[in-house]
Parts: structure tokens; sequence; C-alpha cells
């Protein structure tokens, strides 16, 4: 599949390091940062042991810097030295962290973290990824393919390998994009709802009746709003009332065919420009908590993607970004690093050896 990152990282050294693919028995650590906190997993490099995670549901500090390293540590380390003494684990060989704005925000960690980790837990391998990168690799692993990471905003990445790097579409945020996200389905549910209370055309009385359900008198939900530094947020609460009532209401249904068109065409946006191996579809897989809203979005989904995406595969992901953060540093750990390199989205680090490293 081409080279790794392994000409990427600061210090240089082969992917996996100078005998990355030769160790024995290394311990990995994954590590997925995001709005609502931090999930750590420890596993066996080779994938032959996985502990149970261990989270905190405090998120990491946001500052002038972006995210604050000290503050991503004070949360980080703690659950990764639990799970090394409970699992006997007596430093960490490679580590990936995939953090939620890690591309705009991560400055501070491309800084601090190589270092830090290496102190306190004796990581030489770290891979650093925004959490889109690790939802793909969660997702399909580290093949080729498309994936489209949906919950409160919307973002579609795709690549051929490391030769073609990363295409990205959407991802800007419920003011400027995430068209077909869990933010935009709720605005749209709601402004249906608030055109039926008007007697405006295009109104749902049945959205009507969940806005009611949900935040109360109509006229009160600009000051519940509007206020709010999480509107996004408040406004993807809204999309399970969307997928509730689409099976009979035509309002609803149609919201959620325009956002599954809004998904597909993001996802044909990304697809890999190399062609897999004859015969073989193009896989897009779809990853995050949207999804499980289940056959209202869904068959919307499937029906346009035939139509959009001939030849690819639609599926589930097989994982989710704490997965895809191990499997990149497991794939770190054996030299087997394949997805391709950027800046912002996915760099390498390659500490240099201590006397003590090799006995």
């Amino acid at each position: 599949m081409g080279e790794g990152l392994g000409g990427h990282g600061d210090t240089g050294g082969g992917s996996g390091g100078p005998d990355g693919a030769h160790r024995a028995g290394g311990w990995v650590l994954g590590v997925d940062s995001g709005g609502s906190g931090v999930r750590v997993a420890l596993a066996r490099g080779d994938g032959s042991a996985v502990a149970a995670p261990a989270a905190c549901a405090r998120p990491a500090v946001t500052g002038g810097r972006g995210i604050d390293a000290d503050s991503l540590l004070g949360l980080v380390l703690p659950l990764a030295r639990g799970l090394m003494a409970a699992a006997g684990a007596g430093r960490i060989d490679a580590a990936c962290v995939g953090a939620a704005g890690m591309a705009t925000l991560g400055a501070d960690l491309r800084a601090r973290l190589p270092q830090a980790l290496d102190e306190a837990l004796g990581v030489r391998e770290l891979a650093l990824a925004g959490d889109v990168v690790t939802a793909y690799a969660g997702a399909l692993g580290l093949r080729p393919g498309a994936v489209v990471a949906a919950g409160t905003g919307m973002i579609a990445l795709g690549t051929s390998g490391p030769g073609d790097g990363w295409r990205r579409a959407d991802g800007w945020g419920h003011l400027l994009g995430d068209a077909g996200g869990g933010a935009w389905i709720g605005r749209e549910g709601l402004d249906a709802a608030m055109r039926a209370h008007d007697g405006r055309a295009g109104g749902s009385p049945a959205l009507l009746e969940r806005l009611r359900e949900r935040f109360g008198p109509p006229e009160g939900l600009p000051g519940q709003l509007y206020p709010r530094q999480d509107r996004p947020a408040v406004l993807a609460s809204f999309a399970p009332d969307v997928a509730a009532c689409a099976t009979a209401d035509p309002v609803a249904a149609d919201i959620l065919g325009r956002a599954a068109g809004h998904i597909v065409e993001a996802a044909a946006a990304v697809l890999p420009r190399k062609a897999p191996a004859a015969g073989e579809p193009v896989e897009v897989a779809l990853a995050g908590g949207l999804f499980r809203t289940g056959e209202p979005l869904l068959a919307p989904l499937r029906a346009r993607a035939a139509a959009v995406l001939p030849g690819a595969r639609l599926r589930l992901a097989d994982g989710d970004p704490l997965d895809g953060a191990v499997r990149i540093a497991s794939a770190l750990w054996r030299g087997a690093l394949t997805l391709p390199a950027d800046p912002a989205l996915l760099s390498v680090v390659h500490r240099p050896d201590r006397p003590d490293d090799h006995g």
C-alpha cells in the first residue's frame, strides 16, 4: 500500500522506530478527546490483549493556544496509569492521541505532548490525529475508502492511501455547513415546528407537539437557544424527535431525506481517486451517533447512495474513534502505519531511544 509515515516524525526514523516491528509484548495506548470528555484504552501492540477502556466525563480546556496540553495530560495520565497498573505494563511503546479540534486547535498538543508523554509513560512513538482520522481508522482500519462521521456535526474523509493524501468535505460547523448532521436536522425540525405554530406553509403539527414536550411553549424557545454556548448540541437534541415522527409525518420524512442527500454528496466528494482491485466496491462507512437513528435515516441514505455512489458499499462503522486510536497506535508500533501523513490531521513523532531501552 506504499510507504507509511516513517519520514514525517520530528526526530526521523522509520515508521515503528529502529526495531519497532521486532519488539515483543509491547503496549500501546489510544486516547479519544472530545467535547464530552476523554477516553483511554490500553492494548498489546500485536492485538493479543485489549483492556477495558477508562473514561473521564470532563473535557480538556481550550484556551488561547487551542486545546491546553496540561489540561489534557491532567485527564489522560491518571487514566493511563490506572490501566497500566492493572495490566502490569511498565511503559507505553506507542500511543495515538485523537482529539476533536486537533487540526485548528492542536498547536499546544503538538508542541508539548511528545516530550510529556515520553517522560510520564515512556512513549517513544506518538501519533497526533484529528478525531475524524481516528473515526476513519475505527470505521475502516487502514484500508482505502471513505467515512462519514455524523453526530452533532457532519464531516466526510476519504483516501486511496499515502500517495493520495486526505480529502475532506464539510465539517464547517453549524453556521457554515455540517449539512445533514444532527444540529442541521434539529434546526430544520424546529423550523417546521415554528412554521406550524405560526400557521405558515411547510409546518409540522407533529413536530410542534414534540417541541412543546422538549422545550415548553414555542415563544420561549429563542430565549432558551440563542444565549447558549452549546447551541449546536441543543439543536441536535431535537434530531431524535424528527426521526421519531418521520414514519407518519411527511415533513419530518422530507427533512431526513434531505439530510441523507447532503451526507451522500459529502461522501461522493471524498471517494478515493484510485479504484480498488477489480470487482471490489469502494467502502463508505457511516460513523457516529446520528446513524443510531436507524431506518428513518438509513433507508433514504441507501436509496440516495444507490443513485449517487454507484459501485460503493455503504455500511456502518466497524468501531469508534477510540478503537481507531488504538489501531493507529498498534500500526505505528508494528511499523505498519500506512494512513496519509498530514501536518494538521495526522502527524507522527519518534522520540530518541534512551540508553536503558535495549537492556
